[in-house]
């Protein structure tokens, strides 16, 4: 199938070459005209009514084509709940196949049976695929069979018996578990343990007086003997986070990244963002992270070959058997890292809004966007599509404390348990179209934008203050201004 698809893509391509500029000056055309028109709305109704709007309004000419392009010529104009899986669009023909490639083993499930294609489940896992946890390639739900719980016991493994890559993550394994707890397995054999996950809940009062209510997960684990987690093991949550856009990301000049980072709060701003340093398998050596909720990847192809270990029970050449088997190839391996470094970015929407620039000023003025930098140009990348795109992720891929109500008090390479890195926010406001009652931070735990900010701690709190302080009026426009992202 994979190659019946690829041929009518490339005959598609091959196609559409005439026509291709034509179409893309009538779509930029298009998107113009509809940003356009709540701008001249806005312009009408003041000029009848007399209004005059404050200058920082007032002042905003048509919004330029690259912040209406949330990834330059990698983004996609689609609003829908398709809009995360969709392939970058000036891909070569090459990496056309590549993405077509990485789509079916980014799909296809691994069962337990010898012999097939997929064989090697197993014995114990979360998921039997990458698409069964990232579902649409969006951000996952705060429930058993997505939200996943990293485990480390520092007392429990001599130091003797650790690999390069966990000597060097802080993390020891749990004896009898390992890193990650699995909480399903193939017929014959038991889960790792069962996983009960509780919410707790409180009330806040805005500062204009209107409640809100948090909640927070609190996590019952019952080994498969019956009896609870050795005292002293460290437990983390992760919920599988979105996929596009990432290829992007992995193109950030390190420089860049290295500039951003400002470990003893040199410039005073109270953001001591830093880089986490983590063990490159491939290349057998210290390396900057950038992927995962703690920046514990340092490529899209480890933590791709990490998840088929620690969510399928799959071994791979990053990660092998005792024995130095494999059950997963290199060139599917290699696939499905492309499917993720090939996914677009959907555009924004809205950006004429005046509530919605009126966000954007809000969300700058609480200084969110200390941490959510929102453009960088990108570098050099095995793609060369990717490459001198201006894009707009909002996120430095640092680590930042987050304070002690979103700690889970486990260290990862050198991000300690306060510190989490910085989520790019793309696209995040189709999250509930691509994928309802998906959950927000790194366990699920926010069901709203208002929530997640309020959950803003450590390093973000003078920014979770400062929205706290903002009239309501004010409070919606930033959440208006998350949701046209």
């Amino acid at each position: 199938m994979v190659h019946l698809a690829v041929f009518l893509t490339l005959l598609m391509m091959k196609l559409s070459q005439f026509w291709g500029a034509l179409f893309r000056s009538f779509d930029t055309f298009l998107q113009r005209w509809q940003l356009t028109l709540p701008f001249l709305g806005s312009a009408i109704t003041a000029s009848f009514t007399g209004v005059l709007l404050s200058t920082a309004v007032t002042a905003q000419q048509l919004p330029a084509a690259s912040a209406i392009a949330s990834a330059g010529e990698a983004t996609v104009y689609n609003r829908t709940s398709s809009a995360y899986e969709e392939v970058v669009p000036i891909l070569t023909a090459q990496g056309v196949i590549d993405h077509e490639l990485g789509d079916e083993a980014f799909e296809e499930a691994f069962v337990l049976t010898p012999g097939l294609r997929n064989s090697g489940l197993g014995p114990v896992f979360n998921n039997t695929s990458c698409v069964s946890c990232h579902i649409r390639n969006g951000r996952g739900m705060p429930e058993p069979g997505q939200l996943l719980l990293r485990v480390s016991d520092p007392n429990s493994v001599d130091v003797e018996d650790l690999t390069d890559a966990e000597f060097y993550d802080n993390a020891p394994p749990v004896w009898g578990i390992g890193k990650q707890i699995q909480d399903f397995s193939v017929v014959g054999s038991q889960p790792e343990a069962t996983v009960e996950i509780n919410w707790e809940t409180s009330v806040g009062t805005y500062a204009d007086g209107e409640k809100y209510e948090l909640r927070s997960p609190k996590f019952n684990v019952t080994l498969a003997d019956g009896e609870p987690l050795p005292e002293g093991v460290l437990i983390s949550p992760r919920l599988p986070p979105h996929v596009y856009g990432l290829g992007l990301l992995e193109a950030i000049p390190q420089e860049d990244l290295l500039a951003l980072s400002d470990v003893n709060d040199a410039n005073g701003d109270g953001i001591s963002g830093r880089l986490n340093y983590v063990w490159d398998v491939q290349k057998g050596e210290i390396a900057l992270g950038r992927f995962g909720w703690k920046a514990n990847s340092p490529t899209l192809l480890q933590q791709s070959a990490d998840a088929y270990l620690n969510d399928m029970g799959i071994h791979s050449s990053f990660f092998p058997a005792a024995d130095g088997s494999v059950e997963v190839d290199d060139a599917t391996l290699i696939a499905s890292a492309a499917y993720a470094q090939t996914l677009a970015v959907p555009t924004r929407a809205a950006i004429a809004d005046l509530q919605v620039q009126r966000g954007e000023q809000l969300f700058n003025d609480a200084s969110c966007q200390a941490c959510h930098v929102s453009s960088f140009k990108t570098g050099r990348h095995k793609y060369p599509s990717l490459e001198n795109q201006l894009i707009h992720p909002y996120t430095d891929l640092l680590l930042h404390n987050m304070g002690e109500q979103l700690a889970d008090n486990r260290p990862d390479f050198e991000a300690d348990g306060q510190e989490w890195r910085t989520p790019s926010l793309w696209g995040i406001g189709l999250a509930q179209t691509v994928l309802p009652y998906s959950g927000y931070l790194h366990d699920g735990r926010a069901r709203s934008f208002e929530e997640a900010i309020l959950w803003h701690g450590g390093e973000a709190e003078a920014s979770k203050v400062a929205f706290e302080k903002m009239p309501r009026e004010d409070r919606t426009a930033l959440v208006r201004f998350l949701q046209s992202l």
